[in-house]
């Protein structure tokens, strides 16, 4: 029997390694953290995601642990709306839903030892690949021991271990934006219809909703110069309340006036977005955010995550089964790349796409003149073009279906 290691235990590698045993491939699966509470896990499915898990026959899974779907997205301007669109945004998709990544973890890693030929490594990192003959042979790991494999499969990130010990390249793409992550007493408007709501003035920006946690909303406030992020770590939370409010409609701003001491410390995320040219070396594939790191504009991340493993799988099991040569499992990586980059590549532009109609107006003092006076005359054009700019992010530009 053919052996895999996986390093990472997010949701590309742990859907994959469920996908992996119950087809009769043996897998380690390798998670550096002791748990899977990480201070900050994304959240978001969209049609595409759920359409991934409903492929790998995974959605009553989803049906067994918290989450929550999105009712509407809305978008304020000057503290007066602009727009609103309904979930689900598509005929015949489900709504955008929110879901807690920790237990749909554990759900899965329930599943996969069920299996006798699955292990699950936790708590331990992978610190170097093992080599004969210029090829991948398994991993050494922190606590010094050497696990072999046929092929090692990196799910672990944006910062990879195994992409950098593998000698494979990120080509990163400029960004403008980090982002502040706030978490805050709800609203109980946000728990009747949950609204992910984005707020401007045209120099300052957030987004906010209520996440799968109860009683908590998530806010994100972006972060789009130095200057900003250098004089965001010495704000209180009364500060941050005020800075909130001052941008909101009354109703919100009220809100977070009467609950700045409900505002938790935030977490800085720093954006990374890049593209490997090469996915593989011998006995090394990438998935995920460790092949293709991607802006969090519309959640896309775990999204196109879960489709690497469906394309992955369809590839790599018929050759594992039949116990296929280095030579042609090298060749199986190097299409597993062919099919699923053109897709990368399209989300990644339509994403810098959307992050340009968001810079806009913080850089052009006439512009935003112009579409304050302007922009609720116009609102049914601004709406239905962003509709169709979200229509490919949401469902994905290609199609993928489980085969094996």
């Amino acid at each position: 029997m053919k052996k895999v290691i996986i390093a990472g235990g997010g949701p590309t590698g742990v859907t994959l390694a469920l996908m992996l045993v119950q087809r009769g491939i043996a897998v380690t699966l390798v998670e550096a953290a002791s748990d899977f509470r990480r201070v900050f896990r994304g959240e978001g499915l969209m049609p595409s995601g759920l359409n991934a898990l409903s492929e790998m026959r995974l959605s009553e899974i989803l049906e067994k642990i918290p989450y929550r779907q999105l009712d509407a997205w809305e978008f304020i301007l000057g503290k007066k709306p602009l727009f609103k669109v309904d979930e689900p945004i598509e005929a015949d998709t489900q709504p955008c839903t929110l879901v807690s990544q920790p237990p749909l973890l554990e759900a899965l890693i329930l599943e996969a030892q069920k299996y006798n030929h699955f292990e699950f490594i936790q708590g331990v990192a992978v610190k170097d690949l093992l080599k004969i003959d210029n090829r991948v042979t398994g991993v050494k790991l922190a606590d010094g021991r050497e696990i072999a494999a046929d092929i090692v499969i990196g799910a672990d990130g944006r910062n990879s271990i195994i992409r950098q010990r593998a000698g494979l390249k990120l080509e990163r793409q400029p960004t403008s934006m980090d982002m502040l992550w706030f978490k805050l007493a709800a609203n109980p408007r946000f728990l009747e219809e949950n609204i992910f709501t984005a707020i401007g003035d045209g120099e300052n920006a957030f987004a906010v909703f209520h996440g799968v946690e109860a009683g908590k909303l998530h806010l994100g406030w972006s972060l789009t110069d130095s200057k900003n992020t250098a004089n965001s770590s010495d704000k209180t939370k009364v500060e941050w309340a005020q800075m909130f409010a001052s941008i909101s409609p009354s109703w919100l701003a009220e809100h977070f006036i009467n609950h700045a001491e409900s505002i938790e410390k935030p977490i800085k995320l720093s954006v990374v977005v890049g593209l490997c040219p090469s996915w593989h070396t011998p006995g090394v594939l990438l998935l995920g955010d460790a092949a293709h790191p991607m802006s969090p504009i519309r959640a896309q991340g775990i999204n196109v995550a879960l489709r690497d493993v469906i394309v992955a799988v369809n590839h790599l099991v018929p050759a594992l089964l039949a116990e296929a040569e280095n030579e042609e499992i090298d060749r199986i990586f190097s299409q597993i790349q062919q099919e699923r980059e053109p897709e990368i590549i399209r989300i990644q532009q339509l994403q810098k796409e959307e992050g340009r109609q968001h810079e806009l107006l913080p850089k052009n003092l006439f512009l935003r003149k112009i579409v304050f006076r302007l922009a609720r005359l116009v609102n049914k054009a601004i709406r239905l073009s962003w509709i169709q700019r979200q229509k490919k992010m949401r469902q994905g530009v290609t199609r993928v279906q489980l085969e094996v």
